[in-house]
């Protein structure tokens, strides 16, 4: 018997429909987008009446002050991260298991408490300058001691708070760094710091530029800081323009000309890198072995580990505490709850929010990959990089002009008056806030999504499971600590946030945040304290969680 081969036939090609996970990520991208649209709309079309006159008269104050505190924050905290991180990844000394991950904790301490303490300390009336006059009997006016409401003295407190994100990139960077080459320079005769400067550093130079990026994006967002040092920013200049000259169209220029600057410096970043890349030839190469310091190196070491630590850390967590034992805030425990239920309140509906966004996005890329699904993804990732103040502004630019054409339009056709229903109120602001911090969200996610293996989504298609199946059953109890990471991380930055908080949220909705701003603005540190400790223990959770990531990497 004979068997003849019969051609199957070919099926054509289905085309496939665009699925849910593109339109959420489009539909993601071009609300985060809005609020950039509406600053740059706002500015062309709303003309300011008073940046006129501010640009004739502190404009060029702005200008140089952010400049000059930002180049003293990338030289203070690029140093500090990038010498600590060397110091513990090379180097085998007593205590150096401890100061590697002490050295995260100054994440914890928002940098406006670290002004507010600084300055209670070493004020004239402070209890440091008061023991300095004791102990040498001397009068105020007869020595000289640095001011510390200055721009240096802002640039010291936003430094120390701001360097562990140079220190953990640079850190993984140097343990990364192939052991070859620092054996070989070590074999030249060149010491620790030579290796240090000469190769070392230019190896991990993305890892460094990316970790002085982010600080100075936070510098460039900071409000509380600049403002109780009395230093004229771009922050301070735009709070000003909307509440104290009440001219939203100067708010909006001002923010766009802010966001031209964020725009430059990520910009130049990427131009002074030209597209090179920094990596060793080879993974095959042995483990590191640290460095044994002992005596006056062992010391050395220690001490330059130690001091970010005790300085960003240290005395500001001590001196709250102290001031919440002795004083604390005076309000009962009923009056005082309100502002601790709206700081979790808020924090917890945009930590879930923001992981629900940036999941779907994240999944949507991962499934159905394209070039309009990753650009979607990227703008949704510009939030971070923009202050709170230009995101407070942006957001309420749509809002009002909403809620107004609402209003006209009821008023025309019913005679009643809607007026307000976005602009002022608790969705406004959790909509601020998933602006400023989607990308974190989204960044922990596709992180995590990173190391799931595609073939376990694969295996579960193969049984017979749906997309959604897969992703359900298999993959999402698998990112689960991604995305318990996001949301902690969220939810502790939402905790700190402070422009953004004071310029959108309704009247009569106060944070942490705000009432340690409104007390430390009027110099009551000591009431301040325990809403400062409450912000603090918050933002030892994404420490803890970081922590946990090092031991495992390490």
């Amino acid at each position: 018997m004979t068997v003849e081969a019969v051609p199957l036939p070919r099926l054509a090609p289905q085309r496939r429909r665009a699925p849910v996970w593109a339109w959420a990520s489009l539909l993601a991208a071009a609300a985060i987008t809005a609020p950039l649209l509406a600053l740059v709309a706002t500015a062309v079309a709303v003309p300011g009446a008073s940046f006129l006159h501010i640009a004739t008269t502190t404009l060029p104050d702005m200008l140089a002050n952010s400049a000059l505190l930002a180049l003293l924050v990338a030289l203070m905290a690029g140093s500090a991260g990038a010498i600590s991180a060397w110091i513990v990844s090379t180097c085998d000394f007593r205590g150096h298991r401890v100061l590697e991950v002490a050295l995260l904790l100054p994440l914890a301490m928002p940098a406006f408490l670290c002004g507010y303490v600084y300055t209670w300390l070493f004020d004239v009336a402070g209890p440091a300058q008061e023991a300095f006059r004791s102990l040498t009997g001397l009068r105020y006016g007869q020595y000289w001691l640095p001011e510390i409401r200055s721009l240096p003295g802002a640039a010291v407190m936003l430094a120390m708070v701001l360097y562990p994100y140079v220190y953990l990139l640079c850190r993984a960077a140097f343990l990364q760094q192939s052991v070859c080459l620092l054996e070989a320079s070590r074999t030249l005769g060149h010491g620790l710091p030579r290796t240090f400067l000469h190769v070392a550093l230019p190896l991990a130079r993305p890892a460094l530029a990316a970790g002085i990026a982010l600080a100075l994006m936070e510098t460039l967002a900071d409000f509380g800081t600049v403002q109780h040092f009395g230093v004229r920013t771009f922050t301070t200049g735009i709070y000003e323009a909307w509440f104290g000259m009440d001219d939203r169209g100067a708010a909006a220029q001002l923010s766009v000309a802010l966001l031209g600057c964020v725009f430059l410096l990520l910009g130049l970043e990427r131009i002074s890198r030209g597209g090179r890349r920094f990596h060793p030839t080879t993974t095959r190469h042995p483990p590191l072995r640290p460095v044994v310091l002992r005596g006056w190196k062992e010391a050395l070491a220690i001490f330059a580990c130690a001091m970010p630590v005790v300085l960003g850390f240290g005395v500001p967590a001590g001196a709250l505490a102290w001031l919440a034992v002795t004083s604390g805030d005076p309000l009962t425990p009923e009056r005082f709850l309100p502002f601790a239920l709206n700081s979790l309140t808020l924090a917890a509906i945009t930590a879930g929010l923001a992981v629900t966004i940036a999941s779907v996005m994240a999944w949507a890329a991962r499934m159905h990959p394209s070039p309009l699904r990753s650009a979607a993804n990227r703008v949704a990732a510009l939030g971070y990089a923009l202050p709170g103040s230009v995101i407070a502004v942006g957001t309420l630019v749509p809002f009002g002009v909403f809620d107004n054409a609402l209003d006209a339009w009821m008023r025309a056709r019913f005679g009643v008056s809607t007026g307000l229903l976005l602009s002022g109120t608790m969705a406004a602001l959790v909509f601020a806030y998933l602006v400023r911090f989607l990308a974190v969200a989204l960044s922990a996610v596709e992180s995590g999504l990173a190391r799931l293996k595609p073939s376990l989504f694969a295996a579960a298609r193969v049984l017979g499971r749906t997309p959604g199946q897969a992703v359900r059953e298999v993959e999402l109890p698998l990112a689960r600590g991604a995305l318990l990471t996001a949301a902690v991380l969220v939810f502790v930055d939402t905790m700190k946030e402070l422009p953004a908080t004071l310029i959108v949220r309704p009247f009569d909705l106060d944070t942490l945040a705000v009432r340690i701003y409104n007390l430390a603005s009027d110099e009551r540190l000591a009431e301040a304290s325990t809403a400062a400790l409450l912000i603090v223990a918050a933002g030892l959770l994404p420490v803890i969680a970081l922590t946990r990531a090092m031991r495992r990497e390490g």
